[in-house]
């Protein structure tokens, strides 16, 4: 037993309080051990988690950023084509229909005592919308037909037949087209004028209904303008000083045929199929820019990669200094190693001519390394300079070994 003492102070020794730490570390450590295990096996499982989770979430970011630039795409070519189809119907499609007023006048300085008029109705009609756009297209067949609002009086019925005629000119007033229709009252008898006069009284007291016929004449029933002397103009005279007119209107009707004839009667149907063809055909142009420029093509071609290894100028200067030492470093051993003759006039001849060769032949073979590479094509020698020179070395070296001077005989 290990026995302290306390000091006056009241403070324990100094190896007393490192005993109790040690107690109190070992049973830290003892609690500690018993959930090791499964801290142990939850470190891997919240890793995992963890990476499990930043990677789903990568992807579904990446995923949502593709999906918006995709939605983004459709949209733009849908907004696009839509676009596109209702600037080619404004643009080809002509003027459906067009009405003007016409306001009749006549000459009024003759006898006013007569109930006629002093000369036949005339009326003006400018055919340009808005004094500038022609209201009829070139080459599409127009009906042009003459509203006349008549009253029910006896000197219309006592009128009978009338003229209508319509001359069409050109800006510089030149007359293009001259048309005359004839028209009248629609017969009534007096017992149907009575009775319809009877029932329609409460009508007719109150201002709602009027006794009058509206009577349309058809002028033209298939009018084309010319595009060389486009129409911009109309003049049309009632002839009868007699007539009496409430109102007129003149009205012109587009007679489509074709392409236009369906896009007139089926609009909707045509909607869409301008729209789905146009889309279709954005979508195609825009598939295969992303292909172009992700592939560099729908098919791309195959790809060569040519390895050029360029030498520089002063490593190939030395090397060519280097096989000239060496070819005469050879040259010189080989004029050693050659057997002397002494003797006959001859044989120093033939020693002569021997080293002659010799040396002619190694002057050649350094012509024929220097020719070899003055005559060697610019495209080899970009492509590997030092493949060259190491062939011309060999071919040099080779010509050497196979030069065997004559024999010699003592």
């Amino acid at each position: 037993m290990y026995e302290y003492k306390e000091s006056p102070s009241g403070e324990r020794p100094a190896e007393a309080q490192r005993g109790s730490a040690a107690r109190f570390r070992t049973r830290v450590s003892a609690t500690g051990t018993g959930s090791s295990p499964m801290g142990g096996a939850m470190g891997p499982v919240l890793h995992w988690l963890h990476d499990v989770a930043a990677v789903t979430l990568l992807k579904a970011r990446r995923t949502l950023f593709q999906a918006a630039v995709l939605f983004c795409v459709l949209g733009l070519l849908l907004w696009v084509s839509i676009f596109l189809y209702g600037s080619f119907y404004y643009s080809y499609m002509p003027t459906v229909s067009f009405s003007a007023p016409v306001h009749f006048y006549y000459n009024s300085d003759c006898d006013g005592s007569e109930s006629e008029l002093c000369s036949f109705p005339t009326a003006n009609i400018s055919l340009l919308k808005n004094d500038r756009d022609q209201v009829m297209a070139y080459g599409q067949p127009y009906r042009i037909s003459l509203e006349l609002e008549l009253p029910e009086s006896p000197v219309n019925e006592q009128l009978g037949m009338f003229m209508v005629k319509m001359l069409c000119y050109t800006k510089g007033g030149k007359m293009v087209s001259s048309v005359r229709r004839s028209t009248m009252l629609h017969y009534r008898s007096t017992l149907l004028q009575t009775l319809s006069t009877f029932f329609f009284s409460p009508l007719l007291l109150t201002g709602m209904a009027e006794q009058k016929q509206l009577i349309e004449v058809e002028i033209f029933s298939a009018y084309k303008t010319n595009s060389y002397q486009p129409t911009v103009g109309a003049v049309i005279e009632i002839q009868s000083k007699r007539v009496q007119i409430y109102s007129s209107q003149l009205r012109i009707h587009a007679y489509f045929t074709g392409v236009r004839y369906v896009l007139y009667n089926f609009p909707l149907t045509s909607a869409v199929i301008g729209v789905a063809t146009n889309f279709a055909f954005l979508g195609v142009i825009v598939l295969f820019s992303y292909l172009q420029f992700i592939w560099g093509g729908l098919w791309p071609p195959d790809q060569v990669r040519i390895k050029v290894m360029m030498g520089d100028s002063t490593r190939m200067q030395q090397r060519r200094e280097e096989v000239k030492k060496r070819m005469e470093k050879d040259n010189s051993q080989k004029e050693l190693d050659s057997p002397r003759v002494i003797g006959s006039l001859n044989g120093a001849s033939d020693d002569q001519a021997d080293d002659t060769v010799v040396a002619q032949s190694s002057s050649t073979s350094f012509v024929e390394v220097n020719a070899t590479e003055a005559d060697v094509p610019n495209s080899e020698k970009d492509v590997s300079p030092d493949s060259v020179l190491l062939e011309e070395i060999d071919q040099s070296e080779t010509t050497l070994r196979q030069r065997s001077g004559p024999a010699k005989s003592l």
